[in-house]
């Protein structure tokens, strides 16, 4: 007999599982809605960018207990996110290679989920393939999306005197302008202040001596000598 060719969109898991049947195919990837929107604003989708998957089956029976059922699940797409250090394009591969063990009900999900480091969920007769690829590939859009080089510098970055490429920089997303000097600390001014009113030789002299010899900074407690 026959098998009936499987419905990506409504998947009867334990079936397809049992049969060891494999599935793939191609959607475009502006069906994707949700991730066509994650898309930089000027690089949405087109009809030429597909979203590639497989998808396969497998049933080992055990003895004394249910079945083990999962699903293997790959898929490839590329998309161009918005660099978030020049706002421009950048493209990106997400990948994604997927199991997931599917258990009688969502009672023994949760308990085998929690027990497991595989993903687990309650067996259904209408999975829809095509909003879980989607899922994964959303989960697998990186947090910050950007070029490995920056084609064209950031607005204002000439005025901090930055080329016309932004080079990968670690430990530093944006250039910044160097903090203006600190002004210098003179620990004995108020010393000098007082001597003056009192009619005392200024800090750092006496009286009759030559060249004074310059102040030494405290040391600093517990921290040996200031360096």
């Amino acid at each position: 007999m026959s098998l009936r060719p499987a419905n990506p969109r409504a998947l009867d898991v334990a079936a397809f599982a049992e049969a060891g049947q494999d599935l793939s195919g191609r959607w475009p990837l502006a069906e994707l809605e949700r991730l066509s929107e994650s898309a930089a604003p000027e690089a949405r989708p087109g009809a030429e960018d597909l979203v590639q998957w497989s998808l396969r089956g497998e049933h080992r029976p055990r003895t004394g207990g249910d079945p083990v059922v999962r699903l293997h699940l790959r898929a490839e797409a590329r998309l161009f996110l918005s660099c978030q250090r020049c706002l421009a394009p950048v493209e990106t591969l997400l990948q994604i290679d997927r199991s997931v063990r599917f258990v009688r009900d969502e009672h023994q999900a949760a308990e085998l989920d929690a027990l497991s480091d595989e993903d687990v969920l309650a067996m259904t007769r209408r999975l829809d393939v095509q909003a879980w690829v989607e899922d994964e590939l959303l989960l697998d859009l990186p947090l910050v999306p950007r070029h490995a080089r920056c084609p064209a510098p950031l607005p204002g970055a000439q005025a901090l005197g930055v080329g016309d490429a932004l080079p990968e920089v670690e430990g530093a997303d944006l250039p910044q302008a160097e903090a203006p000097e600190a002004p210098r600390i003179q620990p004995f001014a108020g010393l000098a202040a007082l001597r003056a009113s009192l009619g005392g030789p200024p800090a750092g002299s006496e009286a009759g001596s030559g060249a004074a010899e310059p102040a030494r900074p405290p040391r600093r407690k517990g921290r040996g000598p200031a360096r």
